[in-house]
Protein backbone atom coordinates (compact mmCIF):
# COMPACT_ATOMS: atom_id res chain seq x y z
CA UNK A 1 0.00 0.00 0.00
CA UNK A 2 2.76 2.54 0.39
CA UNK A 3 4.75 1.58 -2.97
CA UNK A 4 2.26 4.14 -5.02
CA UNK A 5 3.49 7.15 -3.03
CA UNK A 6 6.90 6.20 -3.24
CA UNK A 7 6.89 6.05 -6.95
CA UNK A 8 5.10 9.47 -7.04
CA UNK A 9 7.98 10.65 -5.48
CA UNK A 10 10.46 8.94 -7.66
CA UNK A 11 8.59 10.48 -10.62
CA UNK A 12 8.57 13.90 -9.19
CA UNK A 13 12.44 13.84 -8.56
CA UNK A 14 13.01 12.95 -12.31
CA UNK A 15 10.61 15.50 -13.61
CA UNK A 16 12.23 18.20 -10.95
CA UNK A 17 15.48 17.16 -12.51
CA UNK A 18 14.29 17.94 -15.82
CA UNK A 19 13.38 21.31 -14.96
CA UNK A 20 16.31 22.33 -13.46
CA UNK A 21 18.32 22.34 -16.96
CA UNK A 22 15.65 23.92 -18.36
CA UNK A 23 15.42 26.46 -16.05
CA UNK A 24 19.62 27.30 -16.23
CA UNK A 25 19.19 27.60 -19.78
CA UNK A 26 15.93 30.03 -19.39
CA UNK A 27 17.87 32.29 -16.97
CA UNK A 28 21.25 31.75 -19.05
CA UNK A 29 19.67 33.02 -22.12
CA UNK A 30 17.91 36.43 -20.17
CA UNK A 31 21.50 37.10 -19.12
CA UNK A 32 23.08 37.21 -22.23
CA UNK A 33 20.44 39.21 -23.10
CA UNK A 34 21.09 41.58 -20.08
CA UNK A 35 17.41 42.44 -19.56
CA UNK A 36 17.88 46.05 -18.50
CA UNK A 37 17.84 46.32 -14.56
CA UNK A 38 19.74 42.77 -14.08
CA UNK A 39 22.59 43.41 -16.23
CA UNK A 40 25.83 41.45 -15.89
CA UNK A 41 29.14 42.09 -13.70
CA UNK A 42 30.59 44.46 -16.25
CA UNK A 43 27.36 46.52 -17.55
CA UNK A 44 26.80 49.84 -17.17
CA UNK A 45 23.67 50.63 -19.45
CA UNK A 46 22.82 51.30 -22.69
CA UNK A 47 23.55 54.72 -24.42
CA UNK A 48 20.84 55.62 -26.27
CA UNK A 49 17.66 58.51 -26.94
CA UNK A 50 14.80 57.72 -24.42
CA UNK A 51 11.52 58.58 -25.29
CA UNK A 52 9.58 61.18 -22.68
CA UNK A 53 5.59 62.75 -21.63
CA UNK A 54 5.00 65.78 -19.71
CA UNK A 55 2.13 67.40 -18.41
CA UNK A 56 4.03 70.72 -18.17
CA UNK A 57 5.37 69.60 -14.21
CA UNK A 58 7.29 66.77 -14.56
CA UNK A 59 8.54 63.88 -17.86
CA UNK A 60 7.23 60.40 -17.55
CA UNK A 61 9.24 57.75 -19.67
CA UNK A 62 6.11 56.79 -22.62
CA UNK A 63 4.76 53.84 -22.34
CA UNK A 64 5.07 53.30 -26.40
CA UNK A 65 7.51 54.17 -29.14
CA UNK A 66 7.24 57.92 -30.74
CA UNK A 67 6.07 56.19 -34.10
CA UNK A 68 3.03 54.37 -32.19
CA UNK A 69 2.55 57.56 -30.27
CA UNK A 70 -0.11 60.13 -31.26
CA UNK A 71 -0.53 63.06 -29.30
CA UNK A 72 -3.45 65.33 -29.07
CA UNK A 73 -2.89 69.26 -29.46
CA UNK A 74 -0.91 70.55 -26.81
CA UNK A 75 1.37 67.14 -25.87
CA UNK A 76 4.63 67.78 -24.58
CA UNK A 77 7.29 65.42 -25.75
CA UNK A 78 10.61 64.74 -24.66
CA UNK A 79 13.92 63.22 -25.66
CA UNK A 80 17.01 62.81 -23.65
CA UNK A 81 19.99 60.98 -24.74
CA UNK A 82 22.35 59.46 -22.31
CA UNK A 83 23.43 56.23 -21.21
CA UNK A 84 20.63 54.21 -19.04
CA UNK A 85 20.27 50.95 -17.71
CA UNK A 86 16.44 50.74 -17.86
CA UNK A 87 13.32 52.94 -17.86
CA UNK A 88 13.55 53.95 -13.67
CA UNK A 89 17.21 54.53 -14.22
CA UNK A 90 16.65 56.85 -17.46
CA UNK A 91 17.57 60.20 -17.49
CA UNK A 92 14.71 62.94 -18.01
CA UNK A 93 15.27 65.52 -20.32
CA UNK A 94 16.40 68.63 -17.34
CA UNK A 95 14.17 71.12 -18.69
CA UNK A 96 10.41 70.80 -18.33
CA UNK A 97 8.68 73.37 -20.35
CA UNK A 98 5.23 73.62 -20.62
CA UNK A 99 3.00 73.90 -23.83
CA UNK A 100 2.74 77.75 -23.69
CA UNK A 101 6.11 78.23 -23.45
CA UNK A 102 6.89 76.40 -26.60
CA UNK A 103 4.09 76.95 -28.51
CA UNK A 104 2.09 79.62 -27.17
CA UNK A 105 2.79 81.89 -30.64
CA UNK A 106 1.52 79.04 -32.55
CA UNK A 107 -2.36 79.50 -33.36
CA UNK A 108 -4.66 76.44 -33.65
CA UNK A 109 -5.22 75.61 -37.08
CA UNK A 110 -7.93 72.87 -38.30
CA UNK A 111 -7.00 70.16 -39.52
CA UNK A 112 -3.42 70.18 -37.95
CA UNK A 113 -2.06 69.58 -33.99
CA UNK A 114 0.53 71.65 -32.36
CA UNK A 115 3.24 69.45 -30.30
CA UNK A 116 6.08 70.77 -27.96
CA UNK A 117 9.16 68.85 -28.75
CA UNK A 118 12.25 69.05 -26.11
CA UNK A 119 15.37 67.18 -26.98
CA UNK A 120 17.99 67.11 -24.83
CA UNK A 121 21.41 65.65 -26.03
CA UNK A 122 22.79 64.73 -22.35
CA UNK A 123 26.22 65.87 -21.06
CA UNK A 124 29.62 65.25 -22.21
CA UNK A 125 29.66 62.40 -20.31
CA UNK A 126 27.14 60.49 -21.88
CA UNK A 127 28.72 61.43 -25.17
CA UNK A 128 30.50 59.19 -27.90
CA UNK A 129 34.06 59.56 -27.88
CA UNK A 130 35.24 62.07 -29.66
CA UNK A 131 32.08 63.78 -30.08
CA UNK A 132 30.17 66.84 -27.93
CA UNK A 133 26.79 67.49 -27.47
CA UNK A 134 24.76 70.26 -29.06
CA UNK A 135 22.69 72.47 -27.24
CA UNK A 136 19.31 71.00 -26.42
CA UNK A 137 16.36 72.16 -28.43
CA UNK A 138 12.45 73.24 -27.62
CA UNK A 139 10.58 73.85 -30.75
CA UNK A 140 6.32 73.57 -31.34
CA UNK A 141 6.01 71.14 -34.32
CA UNK A 142 2.92 71.69 -36.62
CA UNK A 143 1.61 67.97 -37.82
CA UNK A 144 -1.33 66.53 -39.37
CA UNK A 145 -4.11 65.71 -36.61
CA UNK A 146 -3.42 61.89 -36.68
CA UNK A 147 0.59 62.91 -36.84
CA UNK A 148 2.81 60.57 -34.55
CA UNK A 149 5.24 61.74 -32.03
CA UNK A 150 7.90 60.55 -34.30
CA UNK A 151 6.19 62.99 -37.07
CA UNK A 152 6.34 65.78 -34.79
CA UNK A 153 10.14 65.05 -34.15
CA UNK A 154 11.03 64.31 -37.35
CA UNK A 155 8.82 68.52 -38.60
CA UNK A 156 11.48 69.97 -36.05
CA UNK A 157 14.72 68.00 -35.37
CA UNK A 158 16.04 66.68 -38.64
CA UNK A 159 18.49 65.32 -39.11
CA UNK A 160 17.44 61.63 -37.70
CA UNK A 161 19.32 58.59 -38.37
CA UNK A 162 17.34 54.83 -37.74
CA UNK A 163 19.51 51.70 -38.01
CA UNK A 164 17.90 48.56 -39.76
CA UNK A 165 15.99 47.32 -37.02
CA UNK A 166 13.99 50.82 -37.29
CA UNK A 167 15.36 52.62 -33.90
CA UNK A 168 15.76 55.96 -33.53
CA UNK A 169 19.69 56.43 -33.30
CA UNK A 170 20.52 60.07 -33.78
CA UNK A 171 18.18 63.41 -33.70
CA UNK A 172 19.36 66.42 -35.31
CA UNK A 173 22.40 64.24 -36.45
CA UNK A 174 24.04 63.50 -32.92
CA UNK A 175 25.31 61.05 -32.27
CA UNK A 176 27.19 61.03 -36.03
CA UNK A 177 27.78 57.05 -35.30
CA UNK A 178 26.46 54.22 -33.00
CA UNK A 179 22.80 53.36 -31.36
CA UNK A 180 21.71 52.19 -28.21
CA UNK A 181 25.40 50.35 -27.77
CA UNK A 182 25.71 48.60 -24.37
CA UNK A 183 28.46 50.08 -22.13
CA UNK A 184 30.61 48.98 -19.72
CA UNK A 185 31.73 49.98 -16.68
CA UNK A 186 35.39 50.43 -18.23
CA UNK A 187 33.73 52.43 -20.97
CA UNK A 188 33.64 49.97 -23.97
CA UNK A 189 31.00 49.91 -26.16
CA UNK A 190 29.70 47.20 -28.18
CA UNK A 191 26.50 46.99 -30.16
CA UNK A 192 22.97 46.22 -29.16
CA UNK A 193 21.29 43.08 -30.33
CA UNK A 194 18.45 43.76 -32.50
CA UNK A 195 15.10 44.98 -31.16
CA UNK A 196 11.62 44.13 -32.13
CA UNK A 197 9.76 45.81 -34.85
CA UNK A 198 6.79 45.29 -33.20
CA UNK A 199 7.62 47.84 -30.57
CA UNK A 200 8.68 50.87 -33.08
CA UNK A 201 5.72 49.44 -35.67
CA UNK A 202 8.19 50.83 -38.38
CA UNK A 203 9.39 48.98 -41.63
CA UNK A 204 13.18 50.26 -43.06
CA UNK A 205 11.31 52.50 -45.36
CA UNK A 206 9.84 54.60 -42.73
CA UNK A 207 13.56 55.29 -42.01
CA UNK A 208 14.23 59.41 -41.44
CA UNK A 209 10.72 59.99 -41.04
CA UNK A 210 9.52 58.07 -38.15
CA UNK A 211 11.10 56.75 -34.78
CA UNK A 212 11.46 53.74 -32.44
CA UNK A 213 12.44 53.12 -28.92
CA UNK A 214 15.32 50.61 -27.91
CA UNK A 215 15.52 47.47 -26.40
CA UNK A 216 11.67 47.10 -25.43
CA UNK A 217 12.03 43.84 -27.80
CA UNK A 218 14.93 42.59 -25.48
CA UNK A 219 13.06 43.55 -22.84
CA UNK A 220 9.42 41.94 -23.59
CA UNK A 221 11.45 38.53 -24.47
CA UNK A 222 13.46 38.21 -21.72
CA UNK A 223 10.63 39.01 -19.64
CA UNK A 224 8.67 35.87 -21.31
CA UNK A 225 11.63 33.66 -20.70
CA UNK A 226 11.82 34.43 -17.16
CA UNK A 227 7.85 33.57 -17.01
CA UNK A 228 8.17 30.02 -18.45
CA UNK A 229 11.35 29.89 -15.98
CA UNK A 230 8.66 30.68 -12.76
CA UNK A 231 5.77 28.54 -14.51
CA UNK A 232 8.76 25.38 -14.67
CA UNK A 233 9.58 25.92 -11.15
CA UNK A 234 6.06 26.52 -9.76
CA UNK A 235 5.21 23.03 -11.67
CA UNK A 236 8.45 21.47 -10.44
CA UNK A 237 7.32 21.89 -6.61
CA UNK A 238 3.58 21.55 -7.05
CA UNK A 239 4.04 17.33 -8.34
CA UNK A 240 6.37 17.39 -5.66
CA UNK A 241 3.90 18.10 -2.92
Amino acid sequence: MRRAPVRARIRAGIRARRVVPLVAVLLAFTGALTVPGTGTAHAAGYRYWSFWESDGAEWTYATQGPALARPADGAVNGFRFAVSADSQDAAKPRETPDFAAVCGSMPAKSGAKRIAVVVDPGTGADAPDGETPPAPLAECARVDADATSADALAAVAKPLRYNSAALLCAITGYPKSGCGEQISDDGAASPAPTASRATGGLTKDDENEAGGTPSLGIVAGAAAVLTLASAAVWQARRRRG
